[in-house]
């Protein structure tokens, strides 16, 4: 598969100093510039799947009127938590 390139962007030089001295020893731009990318990428899909969810739990709401109590959700939210906690050995 051939690689692509991404578009240059044009920053004011304090944003770019300040990219450089964060960057981690042996570490390139580039590396970081693709790092960062992918990340946001990732952030996105999950952003894009969390209102996704959440779109289709208000329509399955609107739809059946079925709807459960706040405090039974953060208990069960609760006790997954503590149990993932559990768990880690945390």
């Amino acid at each position: 598969m051939k690689t692509s390139i991404l578009p240059q962007v044009r920053v004011e030089p304090q944003l770019r100093a300040d990219l450089e001295s964060v960057l981690r020893e042996g570490e390139t731009l580039s590396e970081f510039v693709e790092a960062s990318v992918r990340k946001a990428v990732d952030f996105r899909r999950v952003q894009d799947d969390f209102y996704a969810r959440g779109e289709a739990s208000w329509q399955d709401y609107q739809r059946t009127g079925e709807a459960y109590p706040v405090d039974d959700v953060l208990a069960e939210l609760r006790a997954m938590t503590d149990a993932r906690r559990k768990q880690l050995g945390l």
